[in-house]
């Protein structure tokens, strides 16, 4: 082989190491904006959380796996309308007894989750398996959670507490596939709670 023919097939591998490099850079960009377009801002968070893009989107695609095992199922009209019905009872009695409508709040949507098909695990895990296929309502969901554990220390106010019950509501209603139209509620950024 001469050097001529020796300089053609370097080129040649050259140009095809280039080709599979873009391949692959074009494939990780297409599963990135997939990831980033179903799981909206839970995308950012799992990526600071992680430090790490990579490792950040191998857990989002974990989540996926995960959730794609589930057998989660819609809930037949008259479950639907009974689990209705008791929110609508919780919430007219929010006047009278706020602490314990918001906890009775956080026992209905977990309840609904479990009759959905999600599994009731801890709250971190319940959060990672939500954000599957509720990203836009999780933030409220963390916000709720984190007001019912100030309220089991007695240290929410009532004006958190209605706050826990809306974003309960938001979650609730996607859970229940109720498509009327509502408001969404961002959560308060700097409700931190201490463990």
């Amino acid at each position: 082989m001469n050097s001529s023919d020796m300089q053609t097939w370097a080129i040649a591998i050259l140009v095809l190491i280039a080709l599979i490099a873009v391949g692959f850079i074009l494939m990780r960009h297409r599963q990135s904006r997939h990831l980033r377009e179903r799981f909206g801002p839970e995308y950012g968070r799992v990526v600071d959380a992680h430090g790490n893009q990579t490792k950040a989107e191998a857990e989002l695609r974990a989540r996926e796996r995960r959730v794609q095992r589930f057998k989660i199922v819609p809930l037949a009209p008259g479950e639907a309308a009974r689990f209705g019905v008791q929110w609508d009872d919780l919430q007219a009695r929010f006047v009278d007894d706020p602490k314990a409508v918001v906890a009775q709040a956080d026992k209905l949507v977990r309840e609904l989750m479990a009759k959905r098909g999600y599994p009731m695990a801890d709250f971190e895990r319940q959060t990672a398996d939500l954000s599957v296929d509720h990203p836009a309502v999780l933030e409220n969901y963390r916000a709720a959670h984190a007001i019912v554990v100030l309220n089991e220390r007695g240290e929410a106010s009532t004006e958190q507490l209605r706050k826990a019950v809306v974003y309960y509501r938001e979650l609730f209603d996607e859970l229940l596939d109720v498509t009327h139209e509502r408001k969404v509620i961002k959560p308060e950024p700097n409700l931190q709670v201490r463990s």
